[in-house]
């Protein structure tokens, strides 16, 4: 492969993991003046890829749609099919799958004109797929999209939300981040109106609208560990700390790595945070590993631990 070509294939894979580039970055990433860019782009388009242009400021380079599917090694049959099983495997939440489903789907929808976009809608539109147990709460795929999109382009979005007690509200926020835990789909992100990160199920979200405006990035949070703290503490009444004894490796078969967090308390020791809105119902789950445990905090839960002993007891005689 020359040169020439392969620098073009690298050109044309920086325009798709990108809403728009300046010529200066395309020169600087692919180490080449911006008049070898310029020449470049016109390879692209002579191979059927529409590059547009724009000049000012937010202008650049950006791959848009065009009026058929350039050369992408898929026919138009190839490419619906694989659109549809990529909004399948997105859609449904598969661990390991979905986010990079996700990620070559909108790659796919960015390049495919509206004819085959159209076609892919209604095999969708046309298609049930029933629930599963790991996938309880699921996800429009153009609502993933549009948020991926949003996510890689820092671009504002708005959105109706439901939250924990049923109250409706609108959303103004900076999208930084997709999580999946397997059974359902969380959005690391920064609202505008409290001025702080949150986290929000995608299922609760409506209406996700991109608005166009872009925004400066922040310095967020680690997006898994800030979901894993909102899922196991922040939503509930009761956060509960309990120290097992037994390594932490052996506890953590026992409980979903979404549900809690996990620290080891020396080798063969470890403690456990989780939440919950009823003390004894969370006994019982504290209680799965099956070995010594004691409840550190809160009071609430050290009491439910003494009451539903006590309750055993009285049903052992």
């Amino acid at each position: 492969m020359s040169e020439t070509t392969s620098r073009v294939l690298q050109l044309l894979g920086l325009l798709q993991s990108r809403r728009v580039w300046t010529g200066e970055e395309l020169a600087e990433r692919l180490a080449v003046t911006t008049r070898s860019v310029r020449r470049d782009v016109e390879r692209l388009r002579d191979l059927g890829y529409p590059v547009h242009a724009s000049k000012g400021h937010g202008g650049g380079y950006q791959l848009g749609a065009g009026a058929a599917l350039p050369p992408l090694l898929l026919d138009p049959d190839e490419a619906v099919a694989m659109a549809v099983c990529l909004r399948l495997a997105a859609g449904g939440s598969v661990a390991g799958v979905g986010e990079s489903a996700l990620r070559a789907l909108s790659k796919l929808d960015q390049v495919m004109p509206a004819r085959l976009r159209s076609q892919v809608a209604a095999v969708h539109d046309a298609t049930v797929t029933l629930p599963s147990n790991y996938s309880d709460s699921p996800v429009e795929p153009e609502v993933l999209m549009t948020l991926a999109r949003a996510c890689r382009d820092r671009e504002h979005i708005t959105a109706g939300y439901v939250d924990r007690a049923g109250s409706v509200t609108e959303r103004r926020l900076e999208p930084y981040q997709l999580v999946t835990t397997g059974r359902r789909w969380y959005l690391l992100a920064y609202d505008r109106d409290r001025q702080d990160w949150r986290s929000l199920r995608l299922d609760r979200m409506a209406d996700v609208r991109a608005l166009g405006s872009t925004f400066t990035p922040r310095q967020a949070p680690d997006a898994a560990a800030y979901v894993r703290h909102s899922i196991s503490a922040s939503p509930y009444r009761y956060v509960a700390r309990v120290r097992y004894e037994a390594p932490e490796h052996v506890v953590a078969q026992y409980f979903s790595p979404a549900s809690v967090t996990i620290e080891a308390d020396g080798p063969d020791a470890c403690i456990v945070t989780a939440g919950a809105d009823d003390p004894e119902r969370m006994v019982f789950y504290l209680a799965l590993p099956g070995c010594e445990f004691e409840v550190l905090e809160p009071p609430e839960v050290v009491r439910a631990v003494g009451s539903l002993a006590e309750r055993l007891r009285r049903a052992a005689r």
